[in-house]
């Protein structure tokens, strides 16, 4: 198994049975008889905001699903610029495609503080080898990254730029408070929906002063929707 360059994440060995993530995660569906066949460790990491994960084109360790902290999925254009294809929350997976290619195809970088548990490739592929359960919760899994990948790409992606900022602010609500969204420094937002940091700026103020977003903090990454919808 290919170790992971930054060993101070390394947490130890996770407990998926008694993983209160469980019911959300890939192994939701399976048996104790099925944990019986685990023959490689599935390990915790924890990672500081901004700190790479995995890189694009890496040789695949194993699969990560988020335990906590949001992780965002980019890749860099032949230009240089920072395309953000997709934020991965607790519960979700990052680097499915590992599975079919041994590779990953994007960079994962912690949002937020971070915690993850690993996944190792060998374990998932003899876990489905003896789960039609778990072969089935894979294919959702993986049906649902391409859908969440597809969704986010034409939500923030497209459209002027008012729009785009909307639909990010909704996106980015908070799991456990609908009415709390939880944004990042302007030019990670613009870099996640392709606009100048500056318009993003500009958007988010507008909002504040319509009365349409209540910041709760000074620096400007927490707010509450006074208004959910966000209409024009």
């Amino acid at each position: 198994m290919i170790p992971i360059k930054n060993e101070s994440a390394w947490q130890g060995t996770s407990h998926c049975m008694s993983c209160g993530l469980r019911k959300l995660g890939l192994f939701a569906d399976l048996t104790e008889e099925d944990f019986a066949h685990f023959h490689a460790p599935i390990d915790d990491f924890h990672y500081a905001t901004g700190r790479k994960i995995y890189a694009e084109r890496g040789a695949a360790a194993g699969i990560f699903m988020v335990r906590s902290g949001l992780v965002k999925l980019m890749r860099v254009t032949p230009d240089g610029r920072e395309r953000v294809t997709r934020i991965v929350r607790p519960g979700d997976i990052a680097g499915l495609e590992a599975l079919a290619t041994g590779s990953y195809d994007s960079d994962a970088v912690a949002l937020t503080d971070t915690a993850l548990c690993r996944i190792p490739l060998e374990v998932v592929h003899r876990l489905a080898q003896h789960s039609p359960r778990l072969h089935t919760r894979l294919m959702q899994k993986w049906q649902q990254a391409l859908k969440s990948t597809d969704d986010w790409l034409a939500d923030v992606n497209f459209g002027p730029a008012r729009q785009r900022v909307r639909q990010f602010i909704l996106k980015m609500r908070d799991d456990a408070d609908p009415t709390v969204t939880i944004l990042f420094s302007r030019e990670e937002m613009g870099a996640m929906m392709d606009l100048k940091h500056e318009t993003v700026s500009r958007e988010v103020g507008l909002l504040v002063k319509e009365g349409a977003l209540l910041p709760l903090d000074r620096s400007g990454r927490s707010y509450r929707l006074v208004n959910p919808q966000l209409h024009a």
